[in-house]
């Protein structure tokens, strides 16, 4: 039974994101409803870290997680810091499923990447110059995640269409 997808964008980008806007197309191909949360507010608070307002962001999102959840079935899906505050949601809201672009595994050594123990898919570049690709395979390989490796940088500009199929696999395998 189709439910409800929030998409997560990432850092310095944005609600209107063509990776977001590609799975929120999915989404609703396949009868899920989506969201995709602004955080650009959040972002640009440099102030509070390099990474703006990271805790800020996650408060936003169990927010809305939590009101999604409450009327089916939910599934997280974001894009690098996106992908990180979507997996640390998981840990405290029902999740069905988790999707992930170019995750972080870790943001910094104090703040590694924590997910709900549930359905993970995973795209990642060979190439992404911000974040290992081993990293992400370890990950990825323990958790026994669904693992897409692309021939791409960190944004997987080249790679929207084979994110949005993946996410489209993904949504009609749970």
């Amino acid at each position: 039974m189709p439910g409800h997808c929030i998409l997560c964008h990432g850092f310095e980008s944005g609600p209107d994101a063509t990776k977001v806007t590609a799975l929120a197309d999915v989404a609703q191909r396949l009868g899920w409803r989506s969201e995709r949360p602004d955080f650009t507010d959040l972002d640009a608070k440099r102030n509070v870290s390099d990474l703006g307002d990271v805790s800020a962001r996650v408060e936003r999102l169990l927010g809305i997680a939590r009101e999604a959840a409450a009327h089916g079935p939910l599934v997280l899906a974001g894009s690098s810091l996106g992908a990180w505050i979507a997996g640390k949601a998981s840990m405290q809201v029902a999740v069905k499923g988790l999707f992930l672009m170019a995750p972080p595994i870790t943001l910094d050594a104090a703040h590694p990447i924590e997910a709900a123990r549930i359905p993970t898919s995973i795209i990642h570049g060979w190439d992404d110059e911000l974040i290992p690709a081993g990293q992400v395979v370890a990950w990825a390989h323990e958790r026994r995640a669904r693992l897409l490796m692309v021939d791409d940088s960190h944004r997987l500009s080249a790679h929207v269409d084979a994110s949005a199929s993946a996410f489209g696999q993904f949504l009609e395998s749970l």
